[in-house]
């Protein structure tokens, strides 16, 4: 049995070798790309998930399409990384689902930009301190995120990728038995996708929302390294790790589909990909049949609407403004015809930007 595990082991070192060479010519030739380029764009969205999906579609297994793309988002992030780090902006502290969004887009070979708002984000790469951002715009439980909705109507910056992240809260602590908690902190959001879960087992718990997932287990961190704490965090277990939590319970949330919508922003548009979404503001005449008026285009051109979100317009009392996601590129015939109608109806059009549609 050992000279059989040993001729195993001894293939797999043999591989290992072969990977490694493969990976440092990859590397090579990525830089002499880099070299070539004109435009200064290091990061190029619509190539890395053409390359992605391909590779998915070649996979015989037995990895998951999953671990196929994380493998390749780290082969390709340190290769983008000779030509530059780049920096990425997003919600903190270290720990909060945006890292981990910003973590599945970019991989490990970037600088981290941790903001203490979503407006901050924003105003860090508007400003140059960050070359990209990584904002949660939806939830499926608990619909969109305002102030992200309400930043991108008013920000220069583009939309040129989005990130689907399935979320499971845990219930951190720095007791070892749930029955001694008698608070609990948590993102207002999180605290109301796992409001049945904590009305069963934690009932009489005082429930208290704070900026961030992740900032609530570093609270919970800081009160124990000041007087001790019976508080518990709602978080993942990544902030467990960075903050030396126990995990009291996983998979708290109340439903476990529970995903949240991701965009990624830059200061360049993406070329398109294949497989493309397109987001748009716009606003429509107040009367009759506006709106059915406004969205006519889209049917007449064979575009197919994803996403339909009103906000109100912050201009005008009762005045709103319609956040709406399209399939395709804008740079897509049919796409491009649909906008220029679209543009002679609305009495406000603001293209967000076209990008890949996110991978798994």
């Amino acid at each position: 049995m050992s000279d059989l595990l040993k001729q195993f082991r001894d293939k797999i070192d043999a591989i290992d070798a072969q990977v490694l060479a493969l990976v440092n010519q990859r590397a090579a030739l990525a830089r002499e790309i880099g070299h070539l380029k004109d435009d200064g764009v290091i990061y190029r969205p619509e190539r890395e998930a053409q390359i992605i999906r391909r590779l998915q579609a070649d996979n015989q297994g037995p990895l998951s399409p999953e671990a196929v793309s994380h493998i390749f988002r780290a082969v390709m992030s340190n290769c983008r990384a000779l030509e530059k780090e780049l920096s990425i902006a997003f919600l903190g502290p270290l720990g909060t689902y945006s890292e981990e969004a910003a973590l599945k887009q970019f991989g490990e070979g970037r600088q981290a930009v941790v903001c203490g708002s979503i407006d901050e984000v924003f105003r860090t790469v508007e400003a140059g301190q960050a070359d990209y951002a990584v904002v949660p715009v939806e939830n499926s439980t608990e619909g969109a995120v305002g102030i992200t909705l309400d930043l991108l109507l008013s920000s220069p910056l583009q939309v040129i990728g989005e990130v689907t992240l399935p979320v499971h809260h845990c219930l951190l602590s720095a007791q070892q038995d749930i029955r001694q908690i008698s608070h609990v902190f948590s993102h207002a959001q999180s605290l109301s996708q796992c409001h049945e879960w904590l009305n069963k087992h934690l009932p009489t718990a005082e429930r208290e929302a704070v900026t961030s997932n992740a900032r609530a287990a570093q609270m919970i961190h800081e009160l124990v390294a000041s007087q001790g704490t019976f508080a518990a965090a709602i978080a993942s277990k990544r902030a467990a790790e960075l903050f030396d939590l126990h995990v009291l319970a996983e998979n708290i949330e109340d439903d476990p589909k529970n995903t949240t919508r991701f965009l990624v922003l830059g200061n360049h548009s993406v070329a398109p990909s294949g497989q493309d979404k397109t987001s748009l503001v716009m606003s429509a005449h107040n009367k009759p049949g506006a709106m059915l008026a406004l969205l006519e285009p889209l049917s007449q051109h064979g575009v197919s609407m994803t996403k339909l979100e009103s906000r109100p317009s912050r201009q005008n009392l009762w005045n709103y403004v319609f956040f709406v996601d399209i399939e395709g590129h804008q740079q897509q015939p049919s796409v491009q015809a649909a906008l220029t109608a679209l543009a002679e109806r609305a009495t406000f059009l603001k293209v967000l930007g076209s990008y890949p549609t996110a991978i798994i």
